[in-house]
């Protein structure tokens, strides 16, 4: 381990220093200060800048997306910032084909997405299994294609007072690239050094003029992700059931992957007061994962279907839709007047393959159609800004405007044999388990269609009240047709003491709206208890049996949250960041375990729910707290004939339970030793994610030529067992990433490579291994692939 820690010294060093020596004769071309582009986010001030912001604020171009080597937008994002987290889920059902992905600590659905400005719709999934992240909705960031990308403006505060529901950790708004000239062309390969998992992707983008009536910017990709696997033979004591001895028949790892997306974005000028915009996208994402394998013995195999056993797939077909259509227009007083309609739509269907419905007998198929998830959005906003002169020393702006938004979910049931028990009985005589090995269609009393809308107002007035002084407001009102209303502020402020220090600061209160994934998903699966069926459901909060335990209807999380920042400039091209940020969340919305005792299965038995044993339901739970800080800066040293670029990144995020909900009376009445949230539940909030991050990279440039070196420290994380004597914590580690880019004329050609040092992570202990089958943590930050080495190619006009 030293001597790995010794060799990434030098491989930064020599990275980040030698090419000094190599410049050309001429200067690399000049780029635009990060510092001074103008944001969109966080603002509604038309000429903010980076440098300006009153709320911590990141800028990660496309070339920054790009130069990471990976082709998921999550992944690069993870990469260049500290404080998200985008764990590689593995054997989690429908989670591994939509992963979701944490900032600073706080459930996925706590942060919104936006593009072009605009609400993203979420995923049509809930998480429900054991990954970090379990019980969110959030959206699937890897649905957004990086070739359409101009940039990613990342608000590291709290913001629903300015854009609604969800806005509790921070935003991410995806800006689109909309010139109407130029564009680029990419091709990639690459593969991990274990010799698996290649991927290739390619990917253009180009700009059109439409004969001076307009702009259209038009991006499309595809790519390929082969299939990775870290499992490692069975260890244990061999048995009738058991897995062979000696061969990897499990599957840890990434799973295959096929995309393609397009995406549009195109502005029409009508007059110079008015102009209409449109943009879009169209993404099509085909996954297959696995679940366990199920050994030849295993009574829920069927020997002459599959001799050696089985491991059964899950094949996720996964549709986002996206449309945005609006004008903007300024009128004759001067008020710049936006009014837009947003459609979104994401759909997941469950094809389960290599695997058979045990009750059928040898006659079952082996594959299924499970069923589908289906989340549609609409979107209507009118916004206005204005410029006032109240007398002072600088214009104020006020903001002001309206949002309604419809929201559909759906379950779609399966086929009928991906769920049904077809009474055939296993060779002991008992029932077989009913439905699809693996993943068990929904049922048709799971479907169904459930919708809600809401309506908000909002205000806001910020500015400069003098050269040193800036101050913002903003409040918003929004009304729910399911769980009531909700009413939001902010306050922010930045002091400039001189031009190298500022002093900036926000207060504001947030929620997040109780999804309709959270409130109406529900699956069943039936066990066999002494013979007789009994359904184990994950209970919709309106289901009258999960009533009965004790669930009701779900009600808003909300937040208060406080950041206050220092703002470093002392010599120019040097900008650092200090913020620190403390976030209160009540309310906190989880699923429960599953709650199947005697008692629960025999007072459900014997009051009107004679074939339910019990389940589990989504409840408002827990009161966290979250603190941390965020340090962020960059150097940019000019050279004679090239230049260095430095970044430093590093959070800590530290999360602690306030509060957890005692037992409903329901549910007391019923088992008095009933437990609703465990230990291994709790610790995904608290311990779950690492507690420090930290990013160092540097990139050298001239006109032919551009070096990079990255390398990262991901923090210690803790995995909780039910048994508190299997907890483990895992200890930090150090990757490194280099890249080396050759120019000429519109061409790039680059070789990289991440995690070079091919960097694991501890080893699970072998209690938790599966006996010895699953060495790695699916929690872990970085994935569990070790080292990958790429190609790309690019093209620019």
């Amino acid at each position: 381990m030293i001597a790995k820690h010794r060799l990434l010294a030098v491989a930064v060093s020599a990275a980040l220093a030698a090419p000094a020596a190599w410049a050309q004769t001429a200067p690399p071309t000049p780029t635009a200060k990060v510092l001074d582009t103008v944001i969109v986010t966080g603002t509604r001030v038309t000429d903010r800048t980076v440098a300006e912001s009153s709320s911590p604020i990141d800028i990660i171009s496309s070339e920054a997306l790009q130069a990471t080597g990976s082709t998921e937008l999550a992944t690069a994002l993870a990469r260049a910032i500290p404080s998200l987290n985008f764990p590689r889920a593995a054997i989690n059902d429908g989670t591994d084909a939509m992963r979701p992905a944490q900032l600073r600590g706080l459930a996925p659905d706590h942060t919104l997405v936006l593009v072009n400005g605009k609400r993203y719709h979420p995923g049509a999934l809930v998480n429900v299994n054991g990954s970090q992240g379990r019980s969110s909705s959030p959206v699937d960031l890897n649905s957004i294609p990086v070739a359409a990308i101009e940039r990613v403006e990342v608000l590291r505060d709290g913001a629903s007072a300015q854009y609604g529901s969800d806005a509790i950790a921070g935003v991410v708004n995806i800006v689109l690239k909309g010139s109407d000239s130029g564009g680029s062309l990419s091709a990639g390969y690459g593969q991990f050094s274990a010799g698996d998992g290649g991927q290739y992707q390619v990917m253009g983008d180009a700009g059109l003029s439409l004969g001076g009536a307009g702009k259209l910017h038009l991006s499309a990709q595809t790519g390929h992700q082969d299939q990775t696997d870290r499992a490692r033979p069975y260890t244990g004591v061999p048995s009738a059931t058991s897995p062979p001895l000696g061969e990897v028949v499990q599957r840890l790892g990434d799973p295959e992957i096929d995309n393609h997306s397009v995406a549009y974005n195109g502005e029409i000028p009508v007059e110079d007061y008015l102009s209409f915009y449109s943009f879009g996208l169209y993404t099509k994402r085909e996954t297959l994962s696995n679940g366990f394998f199920r050994p030849a013995g295993d009574t829920r195999n069927i020997p002459s279907i599959y001799p050696d056993g089985f491991l059964p797939q899950i094949f996720n077909t996964s549709d986002d839709i996206s449309f945005t259509g609006g004008l903007r227009a300024t009128t004759a007083g001067e008020t710049d007047v936006d009014f837009s309609y947003t459609y979104g739509s994401n759909s997941l269907d469950f094809d389960i393959r290599n695997t058979l419905n045990r009750s059928l007998g040898p006659t079952s198929p082996t594959q299924f159609y499970a069923g589908s998830l289906e989340l549609k959005q609409h979107v209507l906003n009118l916004d206005f800004n204005k410029l006032l002169d109240w007398g002072g020393a600088y214009p104020v702006t006020l903001s002001y405007g309206a949002e309604w938004r419809g929201e559909e979910f759906t379950i779609g049931s399966g086929e009928v044999n991906s769920y049904v028990n077809g009474g055939v009985l296993l060779p002991n005589g008992t029932p077989a388990p009913s439905g699809a090995q693996v993943f068990p269609g929904f049922r048709p009393s799971d479907s169904g269609s459930f919708d809600r809308h809401s309506l908000s107002y909002f205000v806001g007035l910020e500015g400069d009240l003098t050269e040193k002084l800036s101050l913002g407001i903003a409040a918003r009102y929004e009304d729910y047709s399911d769980f009531g209303s909700e009413t939001t502020g902010k306050l922010s402020g930045r002091y400039a003491f001189s031009d190298a220090v500022a002093l900036r600061a926000t207060a504001s209160t947030g929620f997040h709206a109780p999804s309709l994934q959270q409130q109406y998903y529900q699956t069943t699966s039936t066990n066999f208890i002494g013979g007789l069926p009994f359904d184990l459901v994950t209970f919709r909060v309106t289901n009258p049996a999960g009533i009965a335990l004790g669930a009701e209807p779900l009600k808003a999380e909300t937040s208060e949250n406080f950041t206050l920042g220092l703002v470093l400039t002392p010599v120019e091209d040097l900008y650092v960041t200090v913020d620190a940020y403390h976030i209160k969340v009540k309310d906190r919305i989880t699923l429960s375990e599953n709650l199947t005792s005697t008692a629960v299965r025999t007072w459900l038995n014997t009051n009107g729910f004679p074939d339910v044993a019990g389940g589990r339901y989504f409840t408002n739970a827990l009161d966290t707290t979250t603190q941390g800080v965020d340090v962020v800066g960059t150097y940019t040293w000019q050279l004679a004939a090239s230049k260095l670029d430095f970044t430093l990144g590093y959070n800590y995020t530290k999360t602690e339970i306030d509060r957890v909900a005692p037992n409903p009376p329901a549910l007391t009445a019923i088992d008095p030793t009933a437990l609703r949230f465990g230990r291994v539940e709790l610790g995904r909030f608290e311990v779950g994610y690492p507690r420090d991050k930290f990013l160092l990279s540097g990139a050298w440039e001239n006109d032919s030529w551009r070096l990079s070196a990255t390398t990262s420290r991901y923090g210690e994380f803790t995995v909780r067992n039910a048994n508190a004597a299997l907890d483990q914590t895992f200890d930090p580690k150090w990757l490194l990433d280099l890249a080396a880019t050759f120019k000429v004329d519109r061409w790039e050609f680059s070789l990289g490579g991440d995690n070079v040092l091919n960097e694991y992570p501890d080893e699970n202990i072998y209690a938790t291994s599966t006996s010895g089958q699953l060495p790695y943590p699916t929690q872990n930050p970085f994935g569990f692939n070790g080292a990958y080495v790429y190609l790309r190619a690019n093209y620019r006009w």
